[in-house]
């Protein structure tokens, strides 16, 4: 009997797994999760909007116990302390007043075709997907597989300390480029010279410790960028050209570029990767919406005309 128990409890284990893992997958699914919250922020609404709508009929505003808590806390949390007696009831009366405004215009109609309330109730929707996307945790294997399909917009910058001796060309006219040369053999030859008392006044820095290639590049510009990263580490090279002259330069420590690991972008794929939900998820949300409605569209003239 033992063995025959044994034996119907391996037999079920398989399917137990096989119902587990599809449940995982379900439950992940950002189409499920739009889905259920959206359902979910309905229900809320419909909730919300009684408690706070509780009305015998249209002509009785009824403020419940539940606003009046959301404008204190609202009041406390903009100055700092709770509302005197006398403020709470300019809250409320406020409250009411907004209240009776907004179904006055809602009866005359004037909601209707204007752009700021289109626009507004809009972006309500968009803070519906964007609040789903933010509800979702990503797991390694989708950030890695992000992280894969986007290699080239996270790939690891090549970082470099060098140092640099700059030489104005207003200033040396035809002799410039054999001045710099000259100045580059005799620092390599003479390490005892100074190179930061070499070279003209320049706001630029001396010596620059782990900067990236796209940060030299905006520095001191593409060409420079390019030279220095085909000069050989610890000696002293001219002419390299930049944006603003001629330099003398020496790269003193060099670290190639490579390509990334999630661990080293974790941060900036985690951003990217929710920015995408957050569109699919809009996207998403429109199609349905659109697919319940048939669009026409009347173009003028010109626009038919208009290749």
């Amino acid at each position: 009997m033992n063995e025959g128990a044994d034996d119907a409890s391996n037999v079920e284990l398989p399917s137990q797994n096989r119902h587990s893992t599809w449940f995982v997958r379900l439950m992940r699914e950002p189409l499920l999760h739009f889905l259920l919250l959206g359902g979910l922020l309905f229900a809320l609404y419909g909730y919300v909007s009684g408690s706070q709508g509780e009305v015998a009929d249209d002509q009785t505003i009824v403020v419940p116990a539940g606003k009046i808590e959301h404008l204190v806390a609202l009041f406390t949390r903009t100055w700092q302390r709770p509302p005197t007696r006398e403020e709470l009831n300019g809250l409320v009366d406020d409250y009411v007043r907004e209240e009776a405004a907004y179904r006055e215009g809602l009866a005359l109609g004037l909601d209707r075709n204007d752009t700021i309330i289109r626009r507004r109730i809009r972006q309500k929707l968009d803070f519906v997907a964007q609040d789903i996307a933010d509800a979702l945790e990503p797991t390694d294997e989708e950030l890695a597989e992000y992280l894969n399909e986007h290699q080239a917009s996270y790939r690891v910058e090549p970082r470099l300390s060098f140092r640099q001796v700059f030489f104005d060309p207003a200033k040396h006219g035809d002799d410039l480029e054999s001045v710099v040369s000259d100045l580059a053999a005799t620092l390599q030859g003479d390490p005892s010279i100074d190179p930061q008392e070499q070279g003209d006044r320049t706001l630029l820095g001396f010596r620059y410790e782990d900067v990236s290639q796209r940060e030299i590049s905006n520095l001191f510009g593409q060409e420079f960028t390019e030279a220095l990263m085909e000069l050989e580490s610890g000696i002293w090279t001219a002419p390299v050209r930049s944006a603003f002259g001629v330099h003398a330069a020496i790269v003193d420590q060099f670290q190639a570029g490579k390509r990334a690991q999630l661990d080293d972008v974790r941060d900036a794929v985690v951003r990217d990767w929710m920015q995408t939900q957050r569109e699919a998820l809009a996207e998403q949300f429109y199609q349905g919406l659109l697919e319940k409605y048939e669009v026409v569209v009347d173009w003028p003239p010109f626009a038919v005309e208009q290749p």
